[in-house]
């Protein structure tokens, strides 16, 4: 049996509706995959016409190269990934190929072709090009049939710049935009379910994650910052943060228990969180902040207190998950992961010096008010002198410079 080598064909979507900058999108993504991919045995990755092309090393296995496919499938700007071979743009050799990927997509009973071409220098168009490989691969596999919609497998052969790719497993991506194309975030990152989402989320649409975790050491034990640690290293696999602060903030709100209202104690903890992020934020040369938010779902994620502590902050507050409810933020976690990890209880600030009756309505005039009678600019200062910064794999992070300080 003839070999051919094996290829993964990275598909884009929203890449491609790019203007004259297309390219850096291009580029981005490019290198976003020769980071992520250095566990795997890949020789170089191409860009060809709309698509990228990852050369796999001769010998490669199957299982590797579904291995391969399925990192691959996570990277945000990956609308799909197609696993097969390269071959000459020859109708007899591309017919050989398709049968050695149809056979590799065992079991199934029915199959089709979908053939294209990119360039018309290749004599044959597409539907001819699906008949005649439709015709070897129906000698080839006399007991499977043809089958046009809901068949199990689709043979796809694309003649590309003066070669053709032949591949028989095509999965769909997380699609949107390469992580490092949107610029960087900050995002207020706890152990619990809904943050972590909204951190893939804004990774999704091409910025890159810095968290910030306020953890309630040393009035807490530190599990919360293990459990957040974890869920990194699960964003990290797909490159969607560079860098988590871990602020000790417990010690804040004792402070801050002992002295306000106990109705306000939520809405000034957040907008000391806020402000800590924000200068985090200045010192990475972020353009926003980004929370876990989900409208209603709490006392501090009502309109009014919403209103309450963005005000705090000038930079601009993003809540991916406004508009989603808790039953679409768990199984978007699960999707994503990190839902398993997020359950485990671990005392973290967001439960420490709790109120009773948290104010569900904060009027901003008291707000201030209260917040008036703490040294908060000079607390902002010392959180996040005392921040402490914890790297992941993010092809795209690049740490500031001390002169951001």
């Amino acid at each position: 049996m003839e070999e051919f080598q094996r290829i993964i064909l990275v598909h884009y979507h929203e890449i491609g509706l790019k203007g004259r900058n297309r390219g850096v999108f291009e580029k981005r993504l490019q290198k976003n995959l020769e980071a992520l991919l250095g566990a795997y045995p890949v020789v170089t990755i191409h860009r060809i016409s709309g698509r990228l092309l990852v050369f796999l090393r001769e010998g490669t296995t199957l299982e590797v190269a579904n291995q391969c496919t399925d990192a691959i499938l996570g990277v945000p700007g990956v609308a799909r990934a197609s696993c097969g071979f390269k071959c000459d743009l020859d109708i007899e050799v591309m017919g050989r190929a398709a049968c050695i990927a149809l056979a590799e997509a065992e079991p199934f009973s029915t199959f089709k072709v979908s053939a294209r071409r990119n360039h018309t220098v290749f004599p044959i168009d597409s539907m001819q090009m699906n008949r005649d490989i439709g015709e070897v691969l129906c000698e080839r596999f006399p007991e499977k049939r043809v089958q046009m919609k809901g068949q199990d497998v689709t043979v796809g052969v694309e003649a590309v710049e003066g070669t053709a790719y032949v591949y028989a497993r095509s999965v769909r991506g997380i699609g949107g935009l390469p992580v490092g194309s949107s610029g960087k975030v900050v995002c207020l990152l706890s152990s619990g379910i809904d943050s972590p989402v909204a951190t893939w989320r804004m990774a999704r649409r091409g910025a890159v994650p810095i968290g910030v975790h306020f953890s309630g050491r040393p009035q807490t034990s530190d599990a919360s910052e293990y459990l957040v640690d974890d869920i990194a290293h699960v964003l990290e696999r797909t490159g969607c943060i560079g860098r988590v602060y871990v602020v000790p903030f417990g010690d804040y709100q004792r402070e801050i228990s002992l002295s306000c209202p106990p109705s306000l104690r939520v809405i000034l903890y957040r907008r000391l969180m806020f402000r800590v992020a924000e200068e985090l934020a200045r010192r990475e040369g972020a353009g926003a902040l980004v929370t876990g938010e989900s409208l209603g779902q709490v006392a501090s994620q009502t309109l009014d207190n919403i209103r309450a502590t963005n005000d705090a902050v000038e930079l601009p507050v993003l809540r991916p998950l406004i508009g989603s409810d808790k039953l679409e933020i768990i199984e978007a976690a699960q999707e994503l992961g990190t839902f398993e990890i997020s359950s485990m209880d671990a005392p973290d600030c967001c439960t420490l010096f709790m109120p009773r009756n948290p104010e569900t309505h904060a009027k901003l005039e008291a707000v201030r008010e209260a917040e008036a009678a703490f040294p908060v600019e000079e607390w902002v200062t010392a959180l996040a002198d005392a921040a402490e910064p914890h790297d992941y794999a993010c092809p795209a992070y690049k740490p500031p410079s001390k002169c951001r300080r």
